[in-house]
């Protein structure tokens, strides 16, 4: 390898590795901006399919990352947040959005490309006090950044007009297309970035051949590359389904098998295709216009795609079903359900899965009330075993999720509200736990009444029934106000908690005057008030979410439309009321 061809190859990998940068910084950037703005796009994510590719396309194109969209997708899939059906719309619109940056790129901003990143620098690193100017800073020098490695990348390119084996490379990729599919494939492969390898293609096309008008690839070179570059894109989605759930790697078939098909379809026609870019592209000279031309062809290539597909959207779900057979196995309750390390970089999306976690996590300690209640009062020995069971679930979850949240905080894309909901997150899982230390503490107690053999009154079992159905719909009424970001829910829970506590004196006195009444025997006091002191630390617990949840700064309140089939499904129970709740004696 000659001194020259040494020196290309390195300023070629030097431009492209600006870009990418230049690219993951700009997306950085716009998160930090947009901050819980983004909930907006997530809420078009319902079984409509058309708002699913909208959705799609605003994500992309916020993240400028189809494989970002891509992955968070198959991440919600997987955790039962999502359909396959939706995903599929959601990765239809992905491949849409990503067109953006090489419209951005086809403009020839590259000769601002220092002013861009000039300016950025003064407001990132000289206004940084203001945190929204600091992050428009950073959009607008990682914009810049981005221009500057397509400029050293197309300088880089120069000397390929006058080399004969290139040409004669070229020439062969014209002839034959399948090549052309296969070096687009493979170079996505390698850098994982469709955007990137088609920012080069858009360089490579713009070099002039000998005549100085011409491309030295030419239109009907570029296309079987590019369709290519959509093909080598699907291997983001292919790795993250590695280890997920079976619904997830369907939903990386359906990716794979979207972008194949289409090129499929359209490498049959390239001289064709060829004229209709040329129709709705500017007119000039070919090295002047075919960086535009590509643009638009790659617009061309994922609409029409996705116009095809989208009215088919349940046979393309029953392909990949077909092709990826089997069920999903149960997972077990000890899992995490709902934390996705492969989009921790998305502070806004991973935080929403955390917060499904929690409430899953919420939910597991509510069935432990339920348990430690049977256990209580009806001395039932397997509802022991399973309050104990689930009790390690729950130390096991919230440790995963806590370390979660932590990961989420060491991101550098992590804005000061995000942070400062994390925190308050933090604390929630701690809350969590410590209701189910609760229900351990009330199996303990059922424990030493069997053992004891304490039998109470009827009418002590009555205010204990009630007692523990009250820290039961407390808990609901929190688990609601988590989910839902239910602010009248968390008033709820606050309204109650003050009534539980007046409740536990109430019944403490009840229960000194059966004992001087010598209904009751002095013997049981201890267990009897233990038991209810451990529902009113349960209220505590559900105080404290509440007050997080009030306090959490416009956490992004996700309308994710969960399957009914999944195991994300809310518990099909009693809806907590609107009245206000207060504590009734039965007669």
């Amino acid at each position: 390898m000659s001194g020259e061809t040494f020196q290309m190859i390195t300023t070629l990998l030097g431009g492209l590795a600006l870009f990418i940068y230049g690219m993951n910084s700009m997306s950085d950037g716009f998160q930090k901006a947009a901050g819980d703005r983004m909930k907006s796009v997530l809420s078009l994510l319902t079984s409509n399919p058309i708002m699913g590719v909208l959705a799609g396309a605003l994500c992309t194109a916020v993240l400028q990352s189809s494989s970002a969209t891509t992955v968070m997708a198959i991440g919600f899939v997987s955790a039962g947040l999502m359909t396959l059906r939706q995903a599929i719309g959601v990765i239809m619109g992905a491949n849409i959005g990503t067109t953006i940056t090489a419209q951005l790129i086809a403009f020839k901003i590259g000769d601002y490309a220092w002013l861009f990143v000039f300016i950025g620098f003064i407001m990132f690193f000289f206004l940084k006090k203001r945190e929204k100017v600091k992050d428009l800073g950073q959009i607008i020098f990682s914009f810049g950044l981005l221009f500057v490695g397509i400029n050293v990348m197309g300088e880089a390119m120069q000397p390929l007009a006058t080399s004969p084996v290139f040409m004669d490379w070229m020439v062969s990729v014209q002839d034959i297309p399948a090549l052309g599919v296969l070096i687009g494939t493979t170079m996505t492969v390698v850098v994982q970035s469709s955007s990137a390898t088609i920012a080069v293609l858009q360089n490579l096309a713009a070099t002039a051949g000998p005549d100085g008008v011409s491309s030295i690839i030419g239109l009907t070179g570029a296309l079987p590359i590019l369709f290519g570059d959509n093909i080598g894109t699907t291997i983001t989605a292919v790795l993250a389904s590695i280890g997920a759930s079976l619904s997830a790697k369907r939903a990386a078939a359906a990716h794979v098998l979207f972008n194949l098909s289409g090129t499929l379809i359209y490498i049959w026609f390239i001289p064709q295709i060829a004229e209709i870019v040329t129709a709705i592209s500017p007119k000039g000279a070919e090295v002047d216009v075919i960086s535009r031309q590509i643009a638009n062809a790659h617009l061309l290539f994922n609409v029409t795609t996705t116009l095809i597909w989208l009215p088919m959207i349940s046979i393309l779900a029953a392909i990949v079903t077909k092709l990826i057979p089997g069920s999903e196995e149960e997972r077990l309750e000890s899992v995490p359900r709902y934390l996705d390390h492969k989009i921790i970089d998305r502070p806004l999306f991973a935080i929403h899965l955390a917060t499904k976690e929690l409430t899953r996590l919420a939910r597991i300690t509510l069935d432990m009330t339920k348990l430690s209640k049977t256990a209580f009062l009806e001395g039932d020995r397997k509802a022991s075993a399973k309050v104990m069971e689930k009790e390690e679930a729950v130390n096991q979850l919230e440790n995963a999720t806590v370390d979660y949240l932590a990961s989420i905080l060491a991101t550098d894309s992590v804005t000061d509200k995000q942070t400062e909901t994390i925190s308050h997150l933090i604390h929630v899982a701690g809350d969590i736990e410590h209701v189910g230390d609760h229900c351990k503490n009330i199996v303990e107690l059922a424990e030493e009444k069997q053992k004891h053999k304490y039998e109470f009154s009827t009418r002590a079992n009555a205010e204990l029934d009630l007692c523990f159905d009250q820290g039961s719909r407390i808990l609901r009424y929190a688990i609601k106000a988590l989910d839902e970001n239910d602010q009248f829910a968390a008033d709820s829970v606050l309204r109650q908690e003050e009534e539980i506590n007046k409740n536990e004196e109430r019944l403490r006195k009840q229960h000194m005057q059966r004992v001087y009444d010598k209904t009751c025997s002095p013997a049981f006091t201890v267990v009897y008030n233990d038991a209810i002191h451990q529902v009113e630390k349960i209220g505590d617990c559900c105080k404290n979410i509440a007050l997080a949840v009030k306090d959490m700064p416009d956490r992004a309140k996700v309308d994710i439309e969960i399957p009914e089939d999944t195991d994300g499904s809310p518990e099909k129970e009693e809806k907590p009321d609107k009245r206000k709740f207060s504590f009734r004696k039965k007669q």
